[in-house]
C-alpha cells in the first residue's frame, strides 16, 4: 500500500463531501475543539488543515452531518450532546466513514487510524472486514444503505455501497 500524502487526502476528501451537498470550510481554528483541526459549525464541516492530526477524521466528522435529517444537520455547531440521537449518529458515522473510504479508493486505516475510537480503531476495522458493520441497521432505517437481505429486496447492493450520502429524511 503506497501512503497517501496528508494534503492530497485533504484535498479528495473535501471535494468528495462539496460533491455530495455537504458545506465545508477551509479556515483558521483559533481554539480547541474536541478533535484537533476539525469543528462542526452551523451545519457545515471547519477544517483547520495545520491543526489536522488525521485525515480520516475529516470522513467520520462529516459523517455526523450526513447521516442527519438535513433539519437537525443545519443546528449542528461545536460538540454534539449525549444524547440518543447523537449516540446513533455515532455508530452511523463508523458506518459511513467506512463506506467513503472504500468510494474514495482510501485504505481504511486513515479513519480506523491507531488513536481513535478510544483505542478500539483495530476492533471495529475487523468487524468490518468480516462484514459486522457496526451503524447499518441506522442508515438502512433513513434509507442510506441496506443489509444483504433488503438490497435483494429492493434490487440494489448492499452496503458499503451508500445510496444516499446525505440523509434524505427532511427531520424525525
Amino acid at each position: 500500500m503506497t501512503k497517501i500524502k496528508k494534503d492530497e487526502l485533504i484535498t479528495r476528501m473535501v471535494k468528495f463531501l462539496r460533491e455530495i451537498g455537504l458545506e465545508v470550510l477551509l479556515e483558521q481554528h483559533r481554539s480547541d475543539s474536541f478533535l484537533p483541526g476539525l469543528c462542526l459549525k452551523k451545519g457545515a464541516l471547519s477544517i483547520d488543515p495545520d491543526k489536522l492530526n488525521y485525515p480520516g477524521d475529516i470522513l467520520h466528522e462529516a459523517g455526523h452531518l450526513a447521516t442527519m435529517p438535513s433539519s437537525i444537520r443545519r443546528s449542528m455547531d461545536g460538540n454534539l450532546p449525549d444524547s440518543d440521537l447523537h449516540r446513533s449518529g455515532e455508530m452511523m458515522a463508523i458506518a459511513w466513514s467506512y463506506a467513503a473510504c472504500l468510494h474514495l479508493g482510501i485504505p481504511v486505516d486513515v479513519v480506523f487510524h491507531e488513536d481513535g475510537y478510544k483505542g478500539g480503531a483495530a476492533s471495529i476495522k475487523t468487524a468490518f472486514e468480516q462484514g459486522s458493520y457496526i451503524g447499518l441497521p441506522m442508515l438502512q432505517y433513513h434509507e442510506m444503505a441496506y443489509d444483504n437481505k433488503n438490497a435483494i429486496l429492493l434490487n440494489a447492493e448492499p452496503f458499503p455501497v451508500m445510496h444516499n450520502w446525505l440523509c434524505p429524511k427532511v427531520g424525525d
